[in-house]
């Protein structure tokens, strides 16, 4: 279910759910109601109301049902487009791959075309095409993959056996023009948020600095008085250990940013 489906079902279920509240509102205050306190549409009113009261629960419990059934198709729809989107990039990797390749034989292109092509046809599961009806064929929803196959297969070897190497840059051009073309379209779908927490600056490094409270040191210090108040069963493995850590004290943190963290 597309996120515009799922919109369009919830506005169904509201505008029912509304009607049904606002029917029993007028319906609850009816003998209230001037023209119509005190004949027959009063007495049908209060009848409605009792009757909508009573099957109130069948009506919640109906209501939750189907809105749980539309949520959990949303949630397939989006397990299976991440699925296909995960697959389309192993794709790109795969084509781009190929075009690098100095030196491809038959069985490096058939392993890239049949990539590409089982891509093209899981799209099946996810998305019908455009303009489909019971007698049209429809356009295909995501017609970049067809550029990315087509540009493939201009650097067949099994047609062209020497491809200039600007040709294979050619179509490793399109196939990367086709895919960022479709991620800007297919991942609209997903409704994205952007990262709370984002690093926008290049060279980003962590900004903490060495070193720990002062609880977790005196609580380190503890278990270690603790420890060495015991008789050791290796001593030889614990001086090498207290050397190891004291060497990796002394040394620069794999990152930069100090002495190692570790404690």
């Amino acid at each position: 279910m597309t996120r515009s489906s799922l919109n369009r079902t919830l506005r169904r279920a509201y505008f029912w759910l509304t009607l049904v509240l606002v029917i029993s509102l007028v319906s609850k205050f009816a003998d209230r109601i001037p023209f119509v306190a005190g004949t027959p549409v009063e007495t049908a009113a209060s009848d409605l109301y009792e009757y909508l009261k009573d099957m109130a629960l069948v009506f919640v419990t109906v209501v939750a049902a189907y809105l749980a059934n539309v949520f959990q198709k949303r949630s397939k729809f989006v397990e299976s487009l991440e699925e296909e989107w995960r697959g389309i990039v192993r794709t790109k990797s795969t084509l781009y791959t190929y075009c690098e390749k100095p030196y491809v034989s038959t069985d490096d292109y058939l392993a890239a075309f049949c990539r590409i092509s089982e891509t093209i046809d899981n799209m099946r599961i996810v998305y019908a095409n455009a303009g489909e009806t019971s007698s049209l064929i429809g356009l295909y929803p995501y017609a970049p993959l067809h550029d990315m196959r087509r540009a493939l297969q201009s650097i067949d070897p099994r047609k062209r056996p020497d491809i200039p190497p600007e040709d294979r840059r050619l179509a490793r051009d399109a196939i990367m023009q086709s895919f960022y073309a479709l991620r800007e379209t297919m991942l609209e779908e997903l409704d994205l948020d952007e990262p709370a927490h984002p690093l926008l600056i290049s060279a980003g490094r962590r900004l903490k600095q060495p070193g720990a409270a002062r609880s977790a040191r005196v609580r380190q210090e503890r278990q270690r008085k603790r420890q060495d108040a015991l008789p050791t069963v290796k001593p030889e493995v614990d001086a090498f250990l207290a050397q190891l850590y004291e060497a990796e004290q002394a040394s620069p943190a794999p990152n930069g940013d100090g002495k190692s963290q570790r404690v």
